[in-house]
């Protein structure tokens, strides 16, 4: 196994440490304990959506500044990736991610980007884009609502999300070059 891909496994485990870490102070604080005394029960713990959970509702912009949904899109599979233009693991899977959505152009499947690029970076985001030859959408995700409403962990991360809205395939990370895992759980989307 290559260096390169140990340090890339550590990390993500190292990753989802933290998350887990971040989850359980977020669930403490939030007074998700099995008490159940008056004083907490206001209170609502955060958590990501499960593999098989119906996906948040969640809007953003297009690179035209028009608003989009997710819900828009239900009765197709739908691939959402979560990037950066400064995120180098991101830049590395971009290829693959555009080979998928040529590969699924003719089915019911749509493959979105989400650029949590800083506000007013629309244009460097569009450039970005089209010098990676990105040919799917690409929403703008300034605020991070994404990440607040999926709990995302960093960038990249990818999600397929079946017809009728629901997570069936998650990715912490960036898709390693030969990975077949997104394809795979795209024809199970498909399917079901």
């Amino acid at each position: 196994m290559s260096t390169s891909l140990v340090l890339r496994r550590v990390s993500m485990v190292a990753l989802a440490a933290i998350g887990a870490t971040i989850g359980a102070t977020i669930g403490a604080t939030a007074g998700c304990g099995s008490r159940g005394d008056s004083s907490t029960s206001s209170r609502t713990a955060l958590h990501a959506p499960a593999i098989g959970a119906v996906a948040p509702v969640y809007a953003a912009h297009t690179l035209d500044d028009s608003t989009v949904t997710l819900a828009a899109f239900h009765g197709r599979v739908v691939v959402l990736n979560v990037w950066a233009t400064w995120c180098q693991p991101c830049k590395e899977e971009l290829p693959q991610l555009q080979a998928l959505h040529q590969q699924f152009a003719t089915q019911e499947v749509s493959m979105i980007g989400v650029s949590v690029d800083a506000a007013g970076s629309g244009s460097d985001v569009r450039e970005f884009a089209k010098a990676h030859g990105l040919t799917y959408p690409i929403w703008l995700d300034p605020d991070h609502d994404f990440a607040l409403k999926f709990l995302t962990l960093g960038v990249p991360e990818t999600f397929v999300v079946d017809r009728a809205g629901v997570i069936r395939w998650r990715q912490i990370g960036a898709l390693a070059r030969g990975d077949t895992t997104l394809s795979a759980a795209i024809r199970a989307a498909l399917g079901s």
